[in-house]
């Protein structure tokens, strides 16, 4: 099967066409800056390895599935001759809600349930649904399936859910904790199993998926049992951007002698928080940030600081919430490749015997065991593969369908 992968951003659209079969990619790209004058898309032919970039004024989301579709299947550099051969969609659909504990059929019932989450993700379904419509309107009666970001963690007990609040919020409004990056936890954690030759059953494993933006899953017996993501992407782990926990508290006091209102106090915490605030502005790339480290920036120092702290603090707490750990990963594009941030990270963890191979550290994007040979816990790199984790949830929808 050729699936088409698709992944809706506000003003971006990801895409992928995966021979399923191989599993292996045809051609990707993105349509980038939708809605503006300097939107352009840039394309890729696999086999080439030549990205093309064409400058064009992309005004809605329909276009950019349309300057797609187009790239895929015209004559110079398509993988396609026609969109016959395209035999399935999978769109990544940020937030699930309590309706979707598993990928799903996009069937007329489904897309209400997504449109009826759309309160819980206001920046992110909403343009997930104009993805998935569009293609309905461009590509006929294609299978298309769902795969949310929310739904590996609804195996969650509400122990590990629910928050501190009286409880008729839960029942009134669903307020309590979803988690994210699911896609991607579930995919690493699966992928760690195999790749340390064991079954995945048998296993506690930690996924440490860090980029810019970060969160750290518990999976047991391959279900997430407590992640770091809570009712919104900002709760957790110390971001590029993001805050990640603070005392709600902060807020108030920020209202009443910061003269600030609700909607520039999350500006802050969603956009000038993170490593970008602790480093003083300087950069919310862990790239920078390791240069100036290199040079003494004490800027930059502190903000890692903080970051390796806050995600050792919460690989603690998971140890803990499974009464032990058999395996921590590390993936995104700062686990995959920040070397110095991964033995940061570990220098905390001497109480599990962890001991990193400094020199097989060094590693970047590529799966490797980590860990030093009398290491009591295997540390591993298992770069993590969303497209491909969306391809075979399709196939395996429409196969059953």
């Amino acid at each position: 099967m050729n699936v088409l992968i698709i992944n809706c951003g506000s003003s971006s659209l990801k895409f992928q066409l995966i021979d399923s079969d191989k599993e292996m990619i045809l051609a990707k790209g993105i349509c980038e800056r939708i809605g503006s004058e300097n939107s352009r898309i840039v394309y890729q032919k696999i086999s080439s390895k030549e990205k093309e970039i064409t400058e064009e004024v992309i005004p809605t989301h329909k276009q950019a599935i349309e300057a797609v579709l187009n790239a895929l299947s015209n004559k110079k550099s398509g993988v396609i001759q026609s969109l016959s051969e395209v035999d399935a969609v999978g769109h990544r659909v940020v937030h699930g809600g309590e309706k979707f504990a598993a990928s799903a059929l996009l069937t007329d019932d489904v897309i209400k349930g997504i449109k009826e989450c759309s309160d819980l993700a206001p920046l992110h379904n909403p343009v997930n649904l104009i993805g998935i419509e569009a293609c309905k309107e461009l590509m006929g009666d294609i299978p298309m399936v769902g795969v949310f970001d929310t739904a590996f963690h609804q195996s969650m007990s509400e122990t590990a859910y629910l928050y501190g609040l009286p409880y008729e919020l839960y029942e009134k409004y669903k307020i309590r904790r979803y988690g994210f990056h699911g896609t991607s936890h579930s995919f690493v954690s699966k992928r760690t199993a195999e790749f340390l030759g064991k079954d995945i059953q048998n296993m506690k494993i930690i996924v440490c998926h860090l980029g810019n933006g970060a969160s750290i899953t518990a999976v047991e017996k391959g279900k997430s049992v407590d992640t770091s993501m809570g009712f919104t992407p900002l709760e957790g782990l110390v971001m590029g951007t993001r805050s990640g926990d603070l005392d709600p508290g902060i807020m108030e006091f920020l209202l009443k002698r910061g003269g600030l209102d609700i909607d520039d106090i999350m500006k802050i915490l969603n956009k000038s928080s993170g490593v970008l605030g602790l480093s003083n502005g300087l950069s919310s790339d862990f790239r920078d940030l390791g240069n100036a480290c290199e040079k003494g920036n004490k800027d930059a120092i502190r903000a890692e600081k903080v970051f390796r702290y806050r995600a050792a603090k919460y690989i603690g707490a998971y140890v803990a919430a499974m009464n032990g750990v058999d395996a921590i990963a590390f993936t995104g594009g700062i686990g995959e490749n920040a070397a110095d941030v991964r033995s940061g990270i570990c220098q905390y963890l001497g109480y599990l015997g962890v001991v990193l191979n400094m020199d097989v550290n060094m590693v970047s994007s590529i799966e490797a065991i980590i860990s030093a040979s009398d290491s009591k816990i295997p540390v591993v790199v298992i770069p993590t593969n969303e497209e491909l984790a969306i391809c075979r949830e399709t196939v395996a929808i429409v196969h059953n369908c």
